[in-house]
């Protein structure tokens, strides 16, 4: 057993992330860990077309996959510009969507910093034109991809942890692993392995049991959006806040704020929507 906790606890100082390396650029297995979460999200839509009798095409589908990678990047990119780190960006602007960059000497490919809330709203954007542009009814459309959407989150943030990114606070437990790019030497929470379970397994599996029941249009997405928002709230607690930021207003960070945003709003639609179909069904 202890063999076994040791191997466990320094695990992540044993992960390359790069995948390869061409001349002096380095690819990471987090993009491909990120190509992946789409990956699955559209197989996952093939077999709802198929095994559900949904009317959506596949083209559709992969159209729609195209549109939603370019607006989680572009959102994301945005929100993390907007929300954690404003003050540097607005001084180097050009670093906003520019994908080189030297870390170490090293010549690193991609965008370094993305905000999950900033790629939700850069979703949600291009869903509503990709509806528009098709002619399908938008609460309806996402009604029938969200249930699927967590399940590409848990490949995401295992793509964080083989990063070596976004991991979690100091602790004690035995389950802490040692992170080589925290700073310290101490034992962390694996937060990102945290989030793969509870906002990837754990949520895809709540929704996809209730994927075939009908409030009103558009309830699974605000059930997605309110269990969402409840889960990162709770594991923001063991992850560390970026330390430019730490930690904001009543101890909370940036993040967890974003995420009571999340909890209140669907709170709010969910409320009143339940309200309204049930006073028109009875």
């Amino acid at each position: 057993m202890d063999a076994f906790l040791s191997w466990w606890q320094h695990l992540p100082e044993t992960i390359n992330p790069v995948l390869f390396e061409i001349g002096s650029i380095q690819i990471r297995y987090y993009g491909l860990m990120y190509l992946t979460s789409f990956l699955v999200v559209y197989l996952m839509l093939g077999y709802r077309i198929k095994r559900e009798k949904f009317s959506y095409t596949s083209d559709q589908c992969e159209d729609y996959i195209v549109w939603a990678i370019i607006g989680a990047l572009v959102g994301g990119r945005i929100g993390y510009v907007l929300f954690y780190d404003f003050a540097y960006f607005i001084e180097h602007p050009i670093q906003v969507f520019w994908p080189f960059r030297k870390v170490d000497g090293e010549q690193i490919v991609g965008i370094s910093g993305l905000s999950y809330h900033g790629g939700l709203i850069g979703v949600f954007v291009a869903t509503q034109w990709f509806c528009f542009k098709e002619k399908i009814q938008f609460w309806k459309f996402v009604d029938f991809f969200i249930p699927v959407v967590p399940l590409g989150y848990t490949f995401g943030r295992i793509g964080n942890f083989l990063n070596g990114e976004l991991y979690g606070r100091v602790t004690q437990v035995p389950w802490g692993m040692y992170f080589p790019g925290a700073g310290s030497y101490e034992l962390r929470h694996p937060s990102q392995l945290y989030e793969a379970l509870l906002e990837g397994i754990v949520l895809f599996t709540v929704l996809w049991s209730l994927r075939h029941r009908e409030l009103f249009d558009g309830w699974l997405f605000w059930v997605y959006v309110m269990g969402y928002g409840v889960v990162r709230f709770l594991i923001e607690y063991v992850r560390e806040p970026d330390r430019h930021l730490g930690l904001i207003a009543f101890n909370l960070s940036m993040g967890q704020i974003l995420c009571l945003v999340m909890i209140i709003i669907p709170a709010v639609v969910l409320l009143v929507k339940s309200k309204t179909a049930k006073g028109e069904r009875g």
